[in-house]
């Protein structure tokens, strides 16, 4: 098995590539080994010394650390990593809903702001998460309230340095120009 590494615009933040569907649907963010017991594969990496964060994409897992070298980590993720897929375990433990729960939780919005909210969560979709998953990370709809857009930035994105970069050029620009009643996106 060949995992590819790529790095991403968060130093913090390296982004692994198996080589096969990591989750076939949804995405799962852990940012503590509490969290990481709902996934065999997130706990096994937190049991390496200095990981701090696991995210899980479509063909992807970032991995972010804390103050320690990638020299030193890189080789036990990559190790955790191939051993993970080649026992044959699922990523997922328990429910395979539980991905999407972390997706869905808590959005909010108005009722009589639907259709507008449908078509931001169409251009996040199209246009926005496929970019910002080449890095490594994601972006999701947390909510919209008076002409003000709260997205959940995940993986590569959280902390990221050009992550406020990327919402304010990026993201409001884009939502801006398409639905013209979106006046702000902040980062939840």
């Amino acid at each position: 098995m060949f995992i590819q590494t790529e790095a991403t615009p968060n130093p913090a933040t390296l982004k692994f590539l198996p080589g096969k569907v990591v989750m076939e649907r949804g995405t799962a963010d852990f940012r503590n080994a509490g969290e990481a017991e709902a996934s065999p594969l997130a706990s096994r990496l937190f049991a390496i010394n200095g990981v701090t964060g696991v995210y899980f994409g479509y063909d992807f897992i970032t991995v972010t650390k804390d103050s320690a070298e990638w020299q030193h980590l890189k080789p036990a993720i990559l190790g955790s990593i191939m051993e993970h897929f080649m026992s044959g375990q699922p990523v997922m433990g328990g429910s395979s809903t539980l991905a999407e729960a972390f997706d869905q939780e808590g959005e909010f919005f108005d009722e009589d702001d639907e259709t507008l909210v449908a078509t931001i969560k169409e251009l996040l979709e199209t246009r926005v998460r496929p970019a910002v998953a080449q890095d490594g990370g994601d972006i999701t709809f947390k909510g919209y309230r008076d002409g003000t857009v709260y997205l959940n930035m995940k993986g590569a994105c959280s902390g990221c340095p050009s992550s406020t970069a990327t919402l304010k050029h990026g993201v409001q620009n884009l939502l801006r120009h398409f639905v013209p009643e979106v006046q702000a996106v902040e980062a939840l």
